[in-house]
């Protein structure tokens, strides 16, 4: 079967890119441009006609990439054409006229690429990182993965596992072989080294995800505080509703922002306080939630209008940044306790310490994201392995008898199992779906 779509984006553009790859991708070319084959992997200009009638489309460039020296490992070429509506509609309804040919599914040409051994799984997870990355930290990761140096590393660690289940086996198979006494005392101490490589890598406060989904900070207080104002500055735009009327805000706002090449989603929440109004207790008791998952709190109080005796007390943690908004209304009033966290004074409404807040919330991203380590996860599936090997290596350790060596290689095997599953060395065809459906159609 042969797949076609639109690669490039959606809507009028100066230039649109149709990528085709599969068995008629050559019979393509030739039905739809006159003259000579083009040579491979050169921008040939060719007028591009329909199919049945002849009539010229456009007049573009087309690439031809014979496999297995493609993208994909199959025969691909590219239409680079004008990027209008009907020019690229028209391509599409030629080529879908040709037998077996049929338009991508998302994803489906960097799956091609996988399922063909061009590229494994966190190379691939990649790709669709680099596509979606809208800030240069999320760019820069992207590259960094798809460098394969992660990769690498996780394929080591499978081999040595591997390694080890091969001298399990031997002595499973070859029963009357005579091993030394110590083989499995030799064996864990590998095992064991293996496995705290792996928690070195687990332990990395999560910064390969926060930096691929974003830094998650919760704007919480009491009504009228002024956090929708300030969710407004942050953002450099009118995304809250501001008002003095208490429990404006019923639901949580979400912004994603690009704070210094830092990516932040920042979230506005209802007004923390005793209320018996049904909709704004669940959009407080949702501003809890919010303040629970988030990686930092901008705790905004009013200088003499707070009570730390309830909801608030319990945001008071390491991920809590006090600030007191309305500083200009005066600060002789504000309780001790606020004081010794030593808390930022700002005044939106005269744009006073905002540059402040702004440094701090900086300084916290700069800790949060500071990590030495090259190997990063930067998903769930990723760490739900890695926790899993270490699970089956802490079961094979407990083995100790010549009796469980067919038990100890089955939790080998489990772990060397979940390392493969990461980068795609073992039948994943479960979880392929949901990594390529994020891609977009032409990817």
């Amino acid at each position: 079967m042969t797949i076609y779509a639109l690669s490039s984006g959606s809507g009028i553009s100066g230039i649109a890119v149709i990528r085709i790859s599969g068995p008629e991708t050559k019979e393509i070319i030739t039905k739809m441009t006159s003259g000579s084959f083009p040579k491979a992997k050169q921008a040939t200009l060719k007028k591009i006609s329909k199919i049945e009638s002849k009539e010229v489309i456009d007049q573009g460039i087309v690439i031809w990439f014979p496999g297995p020296e493609s993208y994909t490992g199959e025969d691909m070429a590219e239409f680079h054409v004008h990027g209008s509506v009907a020019v690229i509609e028209a391509i599409q309804a030629s080529v879908s006229k040709i037998a077996n040919c049929r338009l991508a599914e998302p994803g489906e040409f960097t799956k091609l690429a996988f399922q063909n051994g061009k590229i494994n799984l966190l190379k691939a997870e990649s790709i669709s990182d680099l596509i979606s990355a809208e800030t240069e930290m999320q760019r820069h990761q992207a590259i960094k993965i798809m460098s394969g140096r992660s990769s690498k590393k996780f394929n080591e660690l499978r081999e040595r596992l591997l390694k080890i289940l091969s001298n399990i086996e031997a002595k499973i198979d070859f029963p009357e072989e005579d091993l030394p006494e110590d083989i499995i005392k030799n064996i864990k101490v590998e095992s064991n080294k293996i496995k705290e490589e792996i928690k070195k890598i687990l332990n990395d406060q999560k910064v390969g995800e926060l930096i691929r989904e974003g830094f998650k900070i919760a704007i919480v207080g009491p009504s009228n505080a002024g956090k929708s104002s300030l969710l407004n500055f942050l953002s450099n735009r009118d995304v809250a509703i501001v008002s003095e009327i208490a429990g404006t805000t019923r639901d949580v706002i979400e912004v994603h922002l690009n704070l210094d090449g830092y990516p932040v989603i920042i979230s506005d929440t209802a007004g923390i306080r005793d209320s018996k109004d049904e909709i704004e207790k669940k959009g407080i008791k949702l501003a809890l939630k919010k303040a629970e998952n988030s990686d930092l709190n901008i705790i905004l109080i009013e200088p003499n209008s707070v009570d730390f005796t309830g909801f608030l007390n319990d945001l008071l943690n390491e991920k809590g940044l006090i600030v007191v908004n309305k500083s200009d209304l005066g600060i002789d009033k504000i309780d001790q306790k606020i004081k010794k966290y030593n808390p930022i004074y700002l005044s939106i409404k005269e744009e006073k310490n905002l540059d402040v807040l702004l440094s701090a919330i900086k300084e916290k991203l700069k800790k949060k994201f500071i990590r030495s380590d090259d190997i990063l996860i930067t998903r769930e599936r990723h760490r739900q392995n890695l926790e899993q090997c270490i699970f089956h290596l802490n079961n094979f350790e407990e083995k100790n008898s010549i009796e469980d060596f067919d038990k100890a290689a089955e939790d080998l095997r489990m772990a060397t199992r979940h390392l493969g599953t990461i980068v795609g060395k073992v039948d994943v065809e479960e979880i392929l779906g949901s990594i390529f459906n994020d891609f977009c159609i032409g990817k």
